[in-house]
């Protein structure tokens, strides 16, 4: 009877290893993209920004909305696994406002002729502005000039780094990246950040990733800190890792500067980019479906 309780226990406890070994596997995952031939990514893009600069006795307020949807057309996978896709910004509603001045709108769908503030962007759209080439990690490996998104708003390149090995939750990575900026005698200064990326949950195949700049370079220069206010951003990104795309990511600024033009001068950044999915039928998909509705 004992060896038989002895047995059962053995067994159980073997049961019990083996799950949790299982467990454990299932935690780790490789976070891939797998972008389609043929496959459109569509985006829909929103950025709110408002500046509030103070020099001496003069105070000037800036709020800025844009809402866009942007597209990335994959087309083709190469036989290293390699994808291609052409860039484009479809259609933008943009809202400026400066100071005391009129509130100046304009919506692309709905108003035929931009106002000059927003020419240049209504020249770009429904062009391609760049055909980029990524591997499976994100890394750009080609691009043609002018291809790829502005890292002007602190969000690095295209796409999203990702680690070369499989990551648990609380896993970390990270990516440098610099940025040139002016300090008060005028002279071009690298400045090296860092991005920190932490899986922080994994649930129903949607990979929750967090993302902090960090710079690197001491900075005691204020000129150059107000320089940087745009490049410093926290935030989270949600990541399809079955489709091997980005679901959404919502990245944050929150920063003041004093004495960045002199003793009595201050400015605040607050800002706000949100940019979600709408669509990433492939055409194949698309067809198939249009002929199960016939």
């Amino acid at each position: 009877m004992i060896r038989r309780w002895k047995a059962i226990v053995a067994t159980g406890c073997l049961v019990l290893s083996t799950t949790l070994t299982a467990q454990a596997a299932e935690d780790e995952v490789l976070l891939r993209y797998k972008l389609q031939a043929g496959q459109p990514l569509r985006y829909r893009v929103t950025h709110l920004a408002s500046t509030k600069t103070k020099i001496g006795d003069t105070a000037e307020n800036s709020n800025v909305r844009t809402v866009s949807v942007k597209t990335w057309n994959v087309r083709e996978v190469n036989p290293e696994g390699d994808m291609i896709f052409d860039h484009q910004i479809d259609s933008v509603e943009m809202t400026q406002q400066t100071g005391d001045a009129a509130e100046i709108r304009w919506n692309s769908q709905t108003d035929e002729i931009p106002p000059v503030q927003f020419g240049r962007v209504a020249d770009k759209l429904g062009k391609v502005l760049g055909t980029i080439r990524i591997n499976g990690q994100g890394q750009v490996l080609e691009r043609s000039e002018g291809g790829g998104e502005s890292s002007a708003l602190g969000m690095g390149d295209i796409t999203m780094p990702l680690p070369l090995d499989p990551v648990k939750v609380g896993g970390k990575w990270s990516v440098p990246r610099e940025v040139k900026v002016k300090n008060e005698a005028g002279i071009q200064k690298p400045i090296k950040i860092r991005e920190l990326f932490t899986l922080e949950k994994l649930q129903t195949g949607v990979a929750t990733i967090s993302i902090r700049s960090e710079p690197l370079t001491p900075i005691e220069d204020q000129v150059v800190r107000s320089q940087l206010v745009q490049q410093l951003s926290d935030g989270t990104i949600r990541f399809d890792v079955d489709a091997g795309h980005m679901l959404s990511r919502q990245l944050d600024w929150d920063a003041r500067v004093v004495g960045f033009q002199g003793a009595t001068s201050n400015m605040e950044y607050n800002a706000r980019l949100t940019e979600e999915l709408i669509s990433s039928e492939t055409e194949t998909a698309s067809k198939e479906k249009s002929i199960l509705l016939k």
